[in-house]
């Protein structure tokens, strides 16, 4: 150990200082408490002296990063662990027996849209839309796509850098060529972005944000709406931004409404689906043109995800008096709530997705991170069968004619890559297609065992241990927790090429359930939102705890990452309990809750975390804001803050001040880092070589924090 320590000394040492970062207080008042902000000058990261500091702050971190031990050989690991894969298929989607999928094909760094000819055949996968011919330099994305209900043409977001700041384009199928149709502000970092295409496939629904002149600056990335566009009427105008096209709904929404658009085979009707913001509140409209928009649920319906059947028939996913979920179906064309049908009654799991296929349905439950299947047809259920402690991430139709029933979904497990399998429901059986990804990291040496931590309140939290057979329980293993805990979205077992270097390393790597999530349900997501937020960050460290208890690790080899609200629950577990961690490593994170709603996509994070005009919530983020409860003198662990020039959800700011808090407050000498990606956003976008060297970062910097050789 000592060796260890006298090493990252050394390397400390021969480090360029930190910039200096002069406090600037600043005080604010809320609801009579006194607030002071010594770096609130951080926050504007188009200021010089501002661009100068994080120079200066990146320059440093890379003189540590490129010299760390094993750096090198880390990344080369990495980079053959990327790039060794075969081609992988998500985001199918059927139309007119059309088989539509994203593919990623390493080494090329971004994904790109692609026909298949055969889910048993992956060569004859047929590029429609290739980001990498667009541009060689790998950063445009696909932000999301969108097939015409004959399956002629595709619509299609592109955007650049990871900014997510997305472009419409229409291409056709069969030979790739691109329309002169194009639609500026239809994605966005704030609440994405949706088209949906009429019956005839003349022209779409899609969702866009204000324009300039159109409201006042401040108010462009906020009140999302719909419009409609025909093919060619964009062809003329000075811009090309389809300036002849048709407002329908939007501009009388809440300003932090968030909307996505749905239709049935026959594109004769129009789901608007709008969300209040991030916190899980829901209301929907039909439209049925010519006719204006009709309001079917109200946030009070507890109403969510939708699916459309083939007679049209609408099911929507409820949690009124459900705490699981509940299905319901809307009959055509009134699709009136008052008189839906209840189709599937809440169970012990609950429900996650669901898709209708002729007669069946097929419903996803979670439970408790891994994933169930159900087979549900003329009164009859049946369990498909899944590998252990897997997800299933996707479901979608098997293309043909009258689908028979049949229905192919994409699952994956800690330890085993995605592949899609089909599913017959004539005999129960299921068969893993073509559709396959083959990784060069083998795990078939490794295990994932399910534990339970009790969190502070008696809560029992679920973790998912990865570790290699035969692990000794000695408490000196290096242990890397990673946990996410909010929106309701859950951490389901998602394979992951690079946790093969951590255990080839003796490391354990952990994956925690915690609340805030939807692993059980709406309440479990409930139990960690607004005023009850503190229940993630206590079930986090119950489990850090458990795994010390349990003699896996021990304080000085413990790690955990997280990214997003991931990173604020990294904020939060090192200033409440720096002695529990030996190193941090996080990842775009939100760490000044009292300034979060300030920034564009923060407001829409209201409805998740509250705000500080309201005294009681006021209360409970000033409680856990982890930038404010830095204390001068503690022992923080090694930190390293990773954040992207390009995030619109997360702003860099918060790295940017929570860097200089520790620097300034930290006793224990160990390093507080912020790395600065130029090249990238929020994380989605971000082309593989840039992924590559990130994920190089962060592992030379637990190797040699935790000493691991």
């Amino acid at each position: 150990m000592r060796s260890t320590i006298l090493l990252v000394c050394f390397l400390a040492a021969d480090l360029p200082p930190a910039p200096d970062t002069p406090k600037r207080p600043v005080t604010d008042e809320y609801h009579g408490v006194k607030v002071v902000d010594d770096y609130r000058w951080l926050e504007d990261g188009s200021n010089a002296e501002v661009r100068q500091w994080s120079d200066a702050q990146n320059a440093r971190a890379r003189a540590y990063l490129d010299n760390a031990p094993m750096r090198a050989e880390i990344a080369a690991r990495l980079k053959q662990l990327d790039t060794d894969m075969s081609p992988g298929f998500s985001g199918l989607s059927e139309r007119a027996s059309i088989l539509f999928a994203m593919q990623t094909q390493p080494p090329k760094p971004q994904p790109a849209l692609v026909t298949l000819g055969s889910i048993d055949d992956p060569g004859s996968a047929r590029a429609v839309v290739d980001p990498n011919a667009i541009d060689p330099s790998g950063s445009t994305a696909i932000d999301f796509y969108s097939p015409s209900t004959n399956g002629k043409l595709v619509a299609v977001s592109l955007s650049k850098g990871g900014s997510e700041d997305g472009t419409l384009a229409v291409f056709e199928t069969e030979t790739g060529r691109r329309l002169p149709d194009s639609i500026p502000r239809v994605n966005n970092a704030t609440a994405g972005g949706s088209v949906a295409w009429n019956a005839d496939s003349s022209g779409f629904w899609y969702t866009r944000y204000p324009r300039k002149g159109e409201r006042p600056d401040a108010d462009l990335n906020f009140y999302q709406q719909v419009w409609f566009h025909r093919l060619g009427s964009s062809m003329g105008s000075p811009s090309g931004a389809a300036s002849a096209d048709t407002y329908v709904l939007g501009k009388e929404l809440p300003r932090i409404a968030e909307i996505t658009l749905q239709t049935p085979e026959d594109g004769k009707f129009v789901l608007i689906k709008v969300s209040n913001g991030d916190g899980g509140e829901y209301l929907h409209y039909i439209l049925n043109p010519p006719a204006a928009p009709a309001q079917i649920t109200r946030i009070s319906d507890q109403t969510s995800m939708t699916v459309f059947g083939s007679d049209d028939n609408l099911y929507i996913l409820s949690n009124k008096d459900a705490p699981m979920g509940k299905l319901l179906e809307l009959a055509p064309p009134r699709f009136s709530i008052s008189a839906a049908k209840t189709v599937v009654t809440t169970g012990r799991s609950s429900i996650d997705g669901f898709l209708a296929v002729g007669s069946h349905l097929y419903i996803r439950y979670m439970a408790g991170g891994p994933s169930k299947l159900l087979d549900k047809s003329n009164g009859s259920e049946r369990t498909v069968n899944l590998p252990p402690v897997s997800s299933v991430d996707e479901i979608a139709r098997v293309p043909s004619p009258d689908h028979q029933g049949q229905m192919i979904f994409e699952d994956q497990s800690y330890i085993d890559p995605p592949a899609w399998y089909r599913y017959d429901p004539a005999s129960g059986a299921v068969t893993k297609t073509a559709l396959a990804t083959k990784s060069a990291a083998d795990f078939s040496d490794a295990e994932v065992i399910r534990a339970i931590a009790v969190s502070k309140d008696g809560t029992h939290v679920p973790l998912n241990i990865v570790r290699r057979k035969g692990t000794r329980l000695d408490g000196n293993n290096p242990v890397l927790l990673t946990g996410y805990g909010g929106y309701g979205i859950p951490e389901t077992p998602d394979f992951f090429a690079r946790t093969r270097i951590w255990l080839d390393h003796g490391g354990v790597w952990v994956d925690a359930n915690l609340r805030g999530g939807s692993e059980f349900g709406e309440k479990w997501h409930e139990q960690g939102q607004l005023n009850k937020k503190q229940n993630v960050f206590d079930d986090f460290i119950a489990c850090a705890e458990y795994l010390i208890k349990a003699k896996y690790t021990n304080p000085e080899k413990l790690a955990i990452e997280g990214w997003s609200n991931g990173g604020l629950l990294m904020g939060a577990a090192l200033t409440q309990r720096p002695d529990l961690f030996r190193a941090v490593v996080s990842h775009v994170g939100i760490y000044d809750m009292l300034r979060v709603e300030n920034f564009p996509n923060g407001a829409f994070n209201v409805t998740e975390f509250g705000t500080v005009k309201e005294r009681e919530q006021f209360q409970a983020l000033f409680a856990y804001s982890p930038y404010h409860h830095v204390k001068d003198g503690t022992d923080y662990p090694a930190v390293l803050f990773l954040t992207g020039a390009n995030d619109g959800r997360v702003d860099p700011m918060n790295s940017r001040k929570m860097t200089a808090r520790l620097q300034a407050a930290t006793h224990s000498g160990r390093l507080i880092l912020l790395r600065t990606s130029a090249n990238s956003g929020h994380g989605i976008g971000t082309a593989l070589g840039e992924r590559i060297e990130e994920d190089a970062d962060v592992f030379s910097f637990l190797f040699d924090q935790l000493g691991m050789k």
